[in-house]
């Protein structure tokens, strides 16, 4: 890919592009003029280019990413004319592949969701419908989990949701430390590092349940036992169940507008 075209310069494009040449990407990034003070930033620390419209980006780039909020997509597709096949990959969550062939005639149109880990090339990248060039583009960022169907899609989509909701609950585990006297700095690194220890064990025995896992560190008799046997009381899981089924619905609702 010689070149790659963003309408829509937002926060989550800013750290795809940050993560793309972090991971080597030499070719052109050409920026919408949309968000003008975020697009000159990129510009002057990424090598950039920035054009004079929506439309000069669709003409220039070989690929294309959306990242607008869904509301505005209305707008931008009145603006542009793709090229027929040219490739679109979205980011804008609720709109699926239909509602962006309606938006965007003749355009070859993928969806795919990622994290602000992308800066970092940490990002898990859910891209959907398989689709080779949008993996060789997207696959830098992070580690790709390719989706069959748009429902499994929406499910991912909730999922990158909980990327977001995990940092306060780290903030109050963090906090509950720091109340008790341990240095912001020392609690910090308590609570990210017992997280990791959990995500590296995890991802090294891909048999056992998550719920295995816990089972195992938390057997009778032991302090871990006694915290999760409060825990189990009071169900922090049905309440962050509740916060899935409203962005789950307010995603499907969206996609049968």
């Amino acid at each position: 890919m010689r070149s790659l075209g963003i309408l829509g310069v937002g926060e989550l494009t800013e750290k795809m592009v940050h993560g793309l040449r972090r991971s080597g990407f030499a070719g052109a990034i050409l920026l919408s003029p949309r968000n003008a003070a975020r697009a000159e930033a990129l510009a002057a620390e990424h090598g950039c280019q920035v054009l004079t419209s929506n439309q000069a980006v669709v003409d220039q780039a070989e690929q294309l990413i959306v990242g607008v909020r869904p509301d505005a997509l209305p707008q931008l597709a009145s603006e542009v004319r793709l090229r027929p096949g040219q490739r679109l990959l979205s980011v804008v969550a609720g709109i699926n592949l239909e509602q962006l062939a309606v938006a965007f005639p003749g355009a070859s149109c993928v969806r795919a969701m990622l994290s602000y880990s992308a800066q970092y090339n940490a990002s898990t990248v859910a891209i959907c419908p398989a689709d080779e060039q949008a993996e060789q583009c997207l696959g830098p960022l992070g580690k790709l989990v390719v989706l069959a169907d748009e429902s499994a899609f929406e499910l991912a989509t909730v999922a990158a949701c909980m990327n977001g909701w995990f940092y306060f609950l780290l903030h109050d585990l963090q906090q509950w430390l720091s109340d008790k006297g341990l240095p912001a700095e020392q609690a910090r690194a308590l609570v990210l590092g017992n997280l990791q220890d959990c995500i590296s064990a995890a991802q090294r025995q891909p048999e056992q349940s998550l719920k295995a896992l816990g089972e195992a560190i938390a057997t009778p008799g032991t302090f871990t036992a006694d915290g999760l046997a409060v825990l189990m009381h009071q169900p922090v899981s049905a309440t962050w169940g509740a916060a899935c089924e409203v962005v789950l619905d307010g995603l499907l609702t969206r996609s049968r507008l």
